[in-house]
């Protein structure tokens, strides 16, 4: 029993070493954006993450999408490894956020204190997949 265990679990490891295309792993992020201030919320981006984005250990790009079905802006931003990614404190990713917020809030003229003018809808991790074959 033990042993077909293990010959499963090596199989299953040799799988999954061919099936993941890499240590790269891929942020997602949906929000809420009016179709009325898209170009706003990319203004905002290119003036506050895309630079800080940049200087961070592991960053290897982005992608950003709208959906104007559901008025829902997608980033896809794509980390070398997992823990690159995550050793980024919270609070400096709140810094950048609120000062996104404040560069939002201004061009719409709105009080730069004001909430987040495009709530965060979903938050998640995606991992890059090889097609077999």
């Amino acid at each position: 029993m033990i042993r077909k265990f293990v010959l499963l679990f090596a199989i299953l490891v040799m799988f999954a070493g061919q099936v993941l295309a890499s240590d790269v792993v891929i942020e997602q992020l949906r929000l809420k954006v009016p179709e009325s201030q898209v170009q706003t919320w990319l203004e905002a981006e290119k003036q506050t993450w895309q630079p800080w984005l940049e200087a961070q250990e592991g960053f290897l790009g982005r992608d950003i999408a709208w959906d104007p079905a559901h008025e829902e802006g997608q980033l896809l931003i794509q980390w070398a490894t997992r823990d690159q990614w995550k050793a980024i404190s919270s609070d400096e990713v709140e810094l950048v956020q609120r000062k996104f917020d404040s560069v939002v809030n201004a061009a719409l003229g709105r009080s730069a204190t004001a909430e987040s003018p495009f709530p965060l809808v979903l938050e998640g991790e995606l991992l890059p997949l090889r097609l077999p074959g």
